[in-house]
């Protein structure tokens, strides 16, 4: 099973996007998304490449929730 967590663009050079993942920060593909990608937008990455791109507030609300389930299982 797999669980995507959106994930902010910081950085765009080319076709490849640096991400940050809760404070992680990695680098991943934009070759596969179907539409543009810009700063501070947020994607889901699967295996590398970012494959959709996620609504602001959509985003936000899921990283708040992933936040709010790890510190519950404390």
């Amino acid at each position: 099973m797999c669980i995507a967590i959106p994930s902010r663009i910081t950085a765009i050079h080319d076709l490849t996007a640096t991400i940050d993942v809760m404070g992680a920060t990695r680098e991943v593909s934009l070759m596969l998304l179907p539409e543009p990608a810009a700063l501070g937008d947020f994607v889901l990455v699967h295996a590398g490449f970012a494959i959709r791109k996620v609504d602001p507030a959509d985003g936000e609300e899921s990283l708040r929730l992933f936040a709010e389930m790890a510190r519950l299982s404390l």
